[in-house]
């Protein structure tokens, strides 16, 4: 339950970035708005499951997720650049994630 709590708060993760860069700077409010309700899900979600998963590979999930995600969401949504550089980025990033849970397999 832990980890699919986790996942889900890297998803909010990528929701409050995402809602930054629509607030222009809290100058919008609705974005605004959305970026502190998801903020504080993210945050939540991921202090919950960081009292029963190891903290290395708890944050390197919250983070890997939310940056991989809001990558992703730039690059369909939002107009970002798309390169294959970016493409193989994110997917190292899953891969750091994947390697770091590996490795405390066991431990």
């Amino acid at each position: 339950m832990a980890w699919l709590v986790l996942l889900f708060s890297g998803v909010l993760e990528a929701g409050w970035a995402i809602s930054l860069k629509l607030s222009e700077g809290f100058s919008r409010l609705v974005p605004s708005l959305a970026f502190l309700v998801l903020a504080t899900g993210s945050f939540v979600g991921l202090a919950w499951s960081m009292r029963l998963l190891p903290v290395g590979p708890a944050y390197a999930v919250w983070t890997g997720v939310g940056a991989a995600l809001t990558a992703l969401i730039g690059m369909v949504w939002l107009g970002d650049a798309v390169s294959v550089l970016k493409i193989l980025s994110i997917v190292l990033i899953i891969a750091g994630v994947l390697g770091l849970n590996l490795a405390g397999v066991g431990h």
